[in-house]
């Protein structure tokens, strides 16, 4: 299939069946392409939706974004994970609101925290109509089986590759409908599992569908065993109905978001409490949970402690302070912790 006939069949398929209400195709600015690209990374677009909704009524344009303590931000952000894109979206708007406009090329875009280049390609095809390729999930899905190129596509080598069919195979016009209808075409037809080949507009001149190697494509990431770690939360409640949280460093994981004490045991956090001297006026300890991050198992225990320790306490970290039950719901928190103080302790 020639590249004209290529670009020609995706955007006849877009023109029937692509998705045209999504919220952030509506109003195109790019601040929003920017939010809902940065959004959907790695994440599916019914749980991005909500989310974006939310955002764009708490903060409608970049400046209100600038301004906004990073605590809301990553309060909004929580449940969504890959907490560092919350981070550095909100870097980024400060960036742009202090130098007064949205860049419109691939540099100055790449330059920025938090912008790839797929990212900085699918602003400027669909946000100011300027043509380039992107590279995000569901296109390298497309492209890998459309032409039939096995290898992992995270390898150097098989991504340069992809890319350059990318570029070859994006128009000069009309790519801002190209852009969505390759994504598209990837979420809704040409998906990870059960692809819907029949329905397909390329389907006559893919080689993963004449070779029957649609399951095979993309190649899997080579595996290895995922680690797993182990830790104790500390959930310490005083008469006050305050609770103890920490802020977590700004960067790693759920870097910025408001977390409990951790500790390598049940016993050690016991043995920090009692080297506290802190009046224990009951405890208990919650069943074992596992949390999933993209590169390791996190198994942990739950302590919880009822002190009547007076409120000024002071632990030894900074970051850690009291906070009133009924403020805790305003903060930034990991998805499992705010799971854990949800529960009824």
């Amino acid at each position: 299939m020639a590249p004209e006939d290529f670009k020609k069949n995706v955007l006849n398929w877009f023109d029937l069946n692509g998705r045209k209400d999504l919220p952030w195709q509506q109003d195109i600015s790019p601040y929003r392409v920017w939010l809902s690209e940065t959004m959907l990374q790695q994440t599916q677009v019914t749980t991005v939706i909500p989310y974006f909704n939310n955002f764009i009524a708490k903060y409608p344009n970049i400046e209100d974004l600038a301004a906004a303590p990073i605590d809301a931000v990553l309060h909004l952000w929580a449940g969504l994970g890959y907490y560092a894109r919350a981070r550095n979206l909100h870097k980024t708007a400060q960036i742009i609101a202090t130098q007064g406009y949205f860049p419109n090329n691939i540099a100055e875009l790449m330059a920025l925290p938090g912008i790839g280049q797929s990212t900085a390609g699918a602003i400027l095809s669909i946000a100011f109509k300027n043509s380039h390729p992107i590279l995000d999930g569901n296109v390298r899905r497309v492209l890998t089986r459309f032409k039939g190129i096995s290898g992992w596509p995270g390898s150097s080598q098989v991504n340069k590759q992809l890319w350059q069919i990318s570029k070859e195979l994006t128009p000069e016009q009309r790519v801002a409908d190209y852009t969505q209808a390759m994504m598209d075409l990837g979420a809704t037809v040409c998906t990870r599992s059960k692809p819907a080949c029949l329905r397909c507009p390329l389907n006559s001149h893919c080689v993963a569908n004449a070779t029957d190697s649609v399951h095979l494509l993309p190649t899997p990431k080579p595996s290895k065993a995922i680690p797993v770690k182990q830790l104790t939360f500390l959930l310490l409640k005083n008469k006050q109905q305050e609770i103890a949280l920490i802020k977590r460093p700004p960067s790693g994981i759920w870097g910025g978001l408001w977390s409990l004490p951790e500790f390598e045991s049940i016993i050690s956090a016991l043995a920090w409490c009692n080297a506290k001297e802190l009046p224990i006026i009951k405890s208990q300890t919650l069943a074992p949970q596992r949390h999933t991050f993209s590169h390791y198992h996190l198994d942990y225990s739950t302590l919880i402690i009822h002190t009547d320790n007076p409120i000024n306490f002071v632990m030894e970290a900074d970051q850690t302070v009291w906070y009133k039950e009924s403020d805790i719901g305003s903060l930034g928190l990991p998805a499992p912790i705010k799971l854990l103080l949800q529960q009824k302790t």
